[in-house]
């Protein structure tokens, strides 16, 4: 599962400075001629590399482009601007990216978990956005806090724990307490994560050392907020005239999809389910070479991007 050397993000990335926020974008330009455009855009806990497999592959069909989102992906949050890391503040900064960076062009949106909330969000405070949008593809995307498969006292515990992290005492002990490098590593070998089942002791030795990158990437007050914010989430309180395209994960252990399904119906003018993945896990694995990812890139969804080809 090792990523090849030959052919690294870094390859790829450029720095990304944008209302007054440092972070940085990748690009993947197209191989073949004619190829559409993807504008990927990554959920929580994320960054650049995280991504690195299932971009990579998706590079057979079109051009992507994957920024940053503030506060994540070791970016400028907006609390340095004083804003809040607000979902709302994600989604027009998207809005922005994609005024600046596509102007009259047309792009495939494809958003992953959280970033597909914030493309949807996007596309209901600025729905002049949709012109820019060929297509919309979620990507194990969700719409609804009744979306999770969390027990209501579960759900409760994670939004009351992420409250107390947006306040910035807190958030500073979790990050240079919490998040110490041995108490991360403790912390999934002891509570038997299921992203850890089965490996071997090398790859899991990857695995913590790439988490440990990922929780200290993410600023914690924007990771909070936007965790207490997504546990509270209702987007179906507006119309999207467009169409959208859903791929989901059969045994997704964050989300139920009859549940998604009908959340995404209220929204959006059209439901097209494009695959329900025979997979157990929510998304990838953070080390996962473009191989691996390639099982969250269904043929249905392959053939989508191929006609959309000029």
């Amino acid at each position: 599962m090792k990523r090849s050397t030959a052919d690294t993000p870094a390859d790829y990335i450029q720095p990304l400075n944008m209302n007054r926020l440092r972070g940085r974008v990748l690009h993947l330009p197209a191989k073949k001629p004619g190829a559409p455009e993807i504008l990927f855009v990554y959920g929580h806990h994320s960054s650049l590399e995280r991504w690195w497999g299932v971009v990579k592959f998706l590079n057979r069909y079109a051009a992507i482009t994957m920024p940053d989102l503030p506060g994540f992906g070791g970016m400028d949050s907006f609390y340095k601007i004083g804003k809040e890391g607000s979902i709302d503040n994600l989604a027009d900064y998207l809005a922005s990216f994609i005024k600046l960076r596509y102007k009259r062009r047309q792009v495939i949106v494809v958003g992953m978990s959280l970033g597909f909330v914030v493309a949807t969000r996007m596309l209901q405070r600025s729905p002049e956005m949709a012109k820019n949008i060929s297509k919309l593809v979620s990507f194990a995307g969700f719409a609804h806090w009744e979306d999770f498969t969390f027990s209501r006292t579960k759900r409760l515990t994670y939004y009351w724990i992420s409250k107390l992290l947006t306040f910035r005492g807190p958030a500073w002990l979790f990050r240079y307490v919490a998040l110490h490098p041995r108490l991360i590593r403790m912390a999934y070998k002891n509570t038997g994560n299921g992203k850890f089942n089965g490996v071997m002791q090398e790859e899991f030795d990857e695995l913590i050392k790439f988490e440990v990158t990922l929780w200290h990437g993410n600023e914690v007050r924007t990771w909070a907020k936007t965790t207490t914010e997504f546990l509270r989430l209702n987007n179906c309180h507006k119309h999207v005239d467009m169409p959208v395209y859903h791929v989901g994960i059969k045994d997704d252990h964050y989300f139920d999809n009859n549940h998604v399904e009908q959340h995404m119906q209220v929204i959006f003018s059209e439901y097209h389910l494009v695959d329900l993945l025979d997979l157990d896990k929510h998304a990838p694995s953070v080390i996962a070479d473009e191989k691996s990812a390639a099982a969250y890139v269904p043929p249905k969804l392959r053939r989508m991007l191929m006609r959309e080809a000029k």
